[in-house]
């Protein structure tokens, strides 16, 4: 293999389409924060999940006098996806229900992230739960990757 080619490959290999840094899974996304969000909304209401909250950190620091750009937290769920969790951990209750955070970052690119369910694992030592955080880590990518792409 040329030099230039093993550049290439080893450069290929460090940029993945979505970075993953200590269990938090993040894609650029072509919305705003708030549109990010919105059409994440609608994705997850159409496969009958519960949305439980919205927070608006922007608007959240405005209430007090200061500043912050775009970030906004969607938190949702659903008893037949959290509930195999549960049972096999009460304590998968700290990381329920799922929470996706969209942002603007200081350089104006908008992105949107969440912690990786099948990353969890780690937290709840003695649990046999691969099969059911692997089910949620397929789900949630896919409804975060389809919010943050073209419609």
């Amino acid at each position: 293999m040329t030099p230039l080619a093993t550049t290439a490959l080893s450069l290929a290999l460090l940029i993945p389409s979505a970075h993953a840094a200590d269990g938090l899974i993040t894609l650029p996304s072509v919305h705003s924060s708030r549109a990010s969000l919105d059409r994440l909304e609608t994705l997850v209401k159409a496969r009958g999940l519960k949305i439980f909250a919205r927070i608006d950190h922007a608007a959240g620091a405005a209430s007090i006098g200061e500043t912050l750009r775009p970030t906004e937290l969607l938190i949702f769920g659903h008893p037949k996806n959290g509930t195999p969790l549960l049972k096999c951990a009460q304590t998968y209750g700290i990381d329920l229900p799922l929470h996706v955070l969209a942002w603007e970052d200081a350089s104006g690119k908008r992105w949107i992230g969440y912690r990786d369910p099948a990353g969890l694992g780690h937290r709840h030592p003695d649990t046999h739960c691969d099969a059911a955080l692997k089910r949620v880590a397929t789900a949630l990518n896919g409804l975060v990757r389809e919010a943050a792409s073209e419609p």
